[in-house]
């Protein structure tokens, strides 16, 4: 990535020792507000919420997130002080000036379209009129692409260039896609590393011009690994998970449940309902293969992750293996959205969705079917993500084992320069360089 390399140059590049769980939405929270999970509560990309007795992921207010925010710190060490967000998440009703969001139309016959939320609102045709659309659908799924952040990447070049903040935060998910299809160490990931960094390089000069400094930094390093874990199958078939049935189609039935898990690439919550289950419960998955180690409160106490919304019990799996959220026993049983890219009803992350069914000869051809009934205004279903979760080859969310396998930060300014820096200090260092 010779163009972030060249940004860094006169600034510096420290080893960033990242916060568990290290997914996106706990990380990105940290940073903003120097608190480990515990602190502001973000305890992964999504729980369970006990008082609704529903399992929630990808949510977007920004109250979720406890704590004194970096936008609210900087005004006051320097009044005045504007800030936008381009794709952090937890964007919306945050308190900065500028805002950027995915975030679908949700039609009333069932249809999703591609969009974006802004703040303020005359934002979005500012961006669209001439961006085009946001691509959601490049954005997450099997197509997946640098489009998405070639997107972020001239909404963040426009927003400088128009509105001139004094803060701007820009995400950019690319290095997901490829790292997770293929793993971090093959050509995929090089090229994914390459393509990327040259998308960048018009907005780093602009960067320049305008006597900005420039932070980059990533908020966990993807590892390899091939091995699924069903954690929920086997709370299933122990009968302490339990599911109801409609139109053939069995759903977890989280109400009655004495434990299930809400998985989350590397790391899983596991909700126990009566105290009493909670030994047998870490016993079960404590011995299943694929799995390191089970924390109860004292455990989560250690790695910053003890809060209310942490389930009893929380699974870490091994340096290779990652959790699934499946918890039928026959995929025939499957509910109908385990086929699709549906981020919000599944009750935990399924990295399946970054790839066509392999198992299904015509899946391109209905992927195409179903896009043209998009665009003639028809409802559709995309059943085209696979149920074998065996071609994921990279996952993230445990610590990391080395530093050369966690993030890193790179800074065009060399006065806060340091060789380690860890995630509850990035408020801290954006805060220096921005008073």
């Amino acid at each position: 990535m010779p163009h972030l390399r060249r940004m860094a140059a006169p600034g510096f590049t420290a080893t960033l020792d990242t916060v568990f769980p290290a997914v996106t939405c706990p990380v990105q929270s940290t940073f903003l507000t120097g608190l480990p999970p515990a602190g502001h509560g973000i305890v992964g990309n999504g729980w369970y919420l006990r008082d609704l007795g529903e399992v929630l992921l990808w949510r977007q207010h920004n109250k979720l997130v406890h704590g004194d925010k970096l936008w609210d710190a900087a005004r006051r060490a320097r009044p005045g002080c504007r800030v936008a967000n381009v794709c952090w998440w937890y964007a919306m009703g945050a308190g900065t000036d500028l805002t950027v969001t995915p975030r679908p139309v949700y039609h009333a016959d069932g249809r999703k379209s591609a969009d974006c939320y802004t703040d303020p609102p005359e934002l979005h045709d500012q961006l669209t009129d001439s961006l085009g659309e946001f691509p959601l659908f490049t954005y997450w799924g099997p197509t997946a692409s640098l489009k998405s952040s070639k997107w972020i990447i001239a909404a963040t070049r426009r927003i400088l260039a128009m509105h001139k903040p004094d803060l701007t935060l820009a995400y950019l998910p690319h290095l997901d896609y490829d790292l997770q299809r293929f793993g971090p160490d093959g050509s995929a990931a090089v090229a994914a590393a390459a393509a990327l960094d040259a998308e960048l390089a018009p907005l780093l000069d602009d960067a320049a011009a305008g006597g900005h400094t420039v932070v980059a930094l990533s908020e966990y390093g993807i590892t390899p690994a091939h091995r699924p874990v069903d954690i929920n199958r086997a709370l299933r078939q122990d009968g302490l998970l339990t599911v109801y049935s409609q139109a053939g189609m069995e759903y977890l039935d989280p109400w009655t449940s004495r434990a299930f898990a809400v998985a989350d690439h590397q790391v899983a919550h596991v909700y126990v309902r009566d105290s009493h289950d909670v030994p047998r419960t870490r016993d079960l998955i404590r011995e299943l293969p694929g799995v390191d180690s089970v924390l109860d409160r004292e455990g989560q106490a250690v790695l910053r992750v003890d809060h209310e919304r942490s389930g009893e019990l929380t699974a870490i799996a091994d340096p290779d293996a990652w959790f699934t959220y499946y918890y039928w026993l026959d995929d025939d049983r499957a509910p109908d959205f385990a086929r699709t890219v549906e981020i919000h009803r599944k009750p935990g992350y399924d990295p399946a969705e970054l790839f066509f069914d392999p198992g299904d000869p015509l899946v391109k051809v209905r992927a195409a079917a179903t896009l043209a009934r998009k665009k003639l205004g028809l409802r559709y279903s995309a059943r085209i993500v696979p149920l074998d979760p065996s071609p994921v080859r990279g996952s993230h969310g445990r610590l990391p084992d080395s530093a050369q396998d966690g993030p890193v930060l790179l800074c065009s300014d060399p006065r806060p320069a340091c060789d380690r820096l860890d995630a509850t200090q990035v408020k801290s260092l954006l805060l220096t360089l921005t008073s």
